[in-house]
């Protein structure tokens, strides 16, 4: 098939277009560093495509996005941190892997809404009375790496789980933003064989319509990059709650 057939293949109608675009833009802003807004393109292209086949459609798109945010963001990187959270995102991508094909994805959306919804209120409450303490057991690391590994591979939804942790744990706006860009690029790379050869998710044609979405991610991006120089460390945490909060509220009723 030709490039065209392919792209024609998919009947995509003008409004679904509308939407795909949307999402991919929204996916640059998102890895720029105005985190939490990641839920929604997980949605709109779930709406388009399909839960399942969506993940595969933007795998490819998170990827690239990765590669702009780790060079953009790279000197601002703490490898302590990935380096204590990588190792259980790996366990809890086979794992997600592994049962992708029998949870119910509609009952794993609402828990793990729950999850973040509970965890973003103890956030504001920690907040509220300017606690200084930071979570250093293990525990804390290795179940958010985990639920954040599982929940990247069965819907790429580990954003609000790494948007808590990296708030609990009190990262400056731009250590944020580079050590998660690193995190989750070396991530979604691991995930990628599982996609193209276990589940067969990513395909040519995929990758096909990955292609014509590029320039909107990358608009969404250096817009994105613009903003987050604006926000000052306080209101980009806010911000971080108030949307991982709203994204979260998102997924409960989707």
């Amino acid at each position: 098939m030709s490039y065209l057939e392919i792209i024609n293949a998919y009947q995509l109608s003008a409004q679904q277009w509308i939407f795909i675009l949307l999402a991919v833009f929204l996916l640059g802003l998102s890895k720029s560093g105005i985190k939490g807004i990641g839920i929604l393109n997980v949605v709109i292209l779930a709406f388009v495509f399909g839960e399942k086949a969506s993940t595969g459609v933007l795998l490819p798109m998170l990827i690239f996005a990765d590669i702009f945010a780790v060079i953009y963001y790279n000197r601002h990187a703490n490898w302590t941190y990935i380096k204590k959270l990588l190792p259980w995102m790996v366990v809890g991508v086979l794992v997600g892997v592994w049962v992708g094909n029998d949870i119910s994805e509609l009952l794993f959306k609402r828990l793990m809404a729950i999850i973040i919804i509970t965890s973003v209120l103890i956030l504001f409450y920690n907040e509220k009375r300017k606690s200084s303490t930071i979570p250093t057991h293990i525990a804390f690391s290795s179940s958010a790496g985990f639920l954040a590994g599982f929940t990247t591979m069965i819907g790429n939804l580990a954003g609000p789980i790494s948007n808590i942790y990296f708030l609990a744990i009190k990262l400056p706006k731009n250590e944020f933003i580079g050590t998660a860009a690193w995190l989750f690029f070396i991530i979604n790379v691991f995930k990628l064989p599982f996609h193209f050869f276990v589940w067969k998710t990513v395909t040519k044609e995929s990758l096909v319509l990955n292609s014509i979405l590029i320039p909107s991610v990358v608009l969404g991006f250096f817009i994105g990059v613009m903003i987050v120089k604006k926000i000052s460390n306080l209101n980009y945490r806010k911000f971080i709650l108030i949307v991982t909060t709203i994204g979260a509220l998102v997924m409960l009723f989707k």
